[in-house]
This record gives C-alpha cells, structure tokens and sequence, in this order.
C-alpha cells in the first residue's frame, strides 16, 4: 500500500556537524534497504516523534504539534569518509525551530531505541523457519 506523505520545512535556525554512532547509521540504512521502499518511517513512540528515513537524509516530525513539519534534519552523511564500518558517520544536523535544540540530545538517545525495535520485529517476522505441512 502506497501513501503519499508531504512535509514542511521551515526556515532553518542552526546547522551543525556532528556525527553518528556506527552502529546506528548502518542499521538505518539495513532497514531502508530491506524494506524496498523509498522512505521508511519509524515511530519513536517514547517521544511522539516519527523519524522518516530516506537515501539522503533522516528527518524527525513532532506527532504532538505537526505530523508535517519537519522540526530536525540530519542530512549530507559522509559515510564514504570513514575507513572501516564500525567508525562513526559525520553529518549534518539542521535544527528548524527553538524546541529542536532541546530535543536533539533524546532524539539521540531514542532514535537507536526505535531503530533496533524496529529491526527486532522485521527478524521476528521475516526470520520464521518455514514450516511443510503434509496434507492427509
């Protein structure tokens, strides 16, 4: 089933560089690759926050005040900069209101939560044994 999700952006108040756990960047990108989709959503329920990843950046939405807004952007990985996989990944990361600076350090903290939540339940689905059963 195919939705179509427009998003805001409003002027931006601050960018910085900042860099991301290894761990964390590649399961985003198993996930995003996995899923055959061009963006994947993933609720981060502990904040009302949904995160939306696609091949170019991952962009956080308050479910609270506006499921359209964008309110934090993290955007131009320099993945390729990094010699060995488990090296973290420089970013950028654009703040679009006051509350997103607030937000950024539990953002930090419950996006990977969510991330692996996520990564949990598609193995639990997808890693079913497969089962014949004789018919009689």
């Amino acid at each position: 089933m195919y939705t179509k999700e427009i998003f805001y952006r409003t002027r931006e108040i601050r960018r910085e560089r900042r860099s991301l756990a290894a761990a964390v960047y590649n399961r985003s990108k198993t996930l995003l690759y996995r899923s055959g989709e061009k963006a994947l959503f993933v609720p981060i329920r502990s904040m009302q926050y949904l995160a939306v990843i696609d091949p170019e950046e991952i962009l956080f939405l308050d479910g609270a005040v506006s499921r359209s807004s964008i309110v934090l952007a993290w955007q131009n990985f320099r993945a390729s900069d990094r010699s060995a996989l488990n090296q973290p990944v420089v970013y950028d990361a654009v703040y679009y209101n006051l509350a997103s600076l607030d937000i950024m350090p539990r953002i930090q903290s419950e996006f990977p939560r969510a991330l692996k939540q996520m990564d949990d339940k598609t193995r639990s689905v997808s890693g079913t044994a497969a089962r014949i059963i004789p018919l009689k």
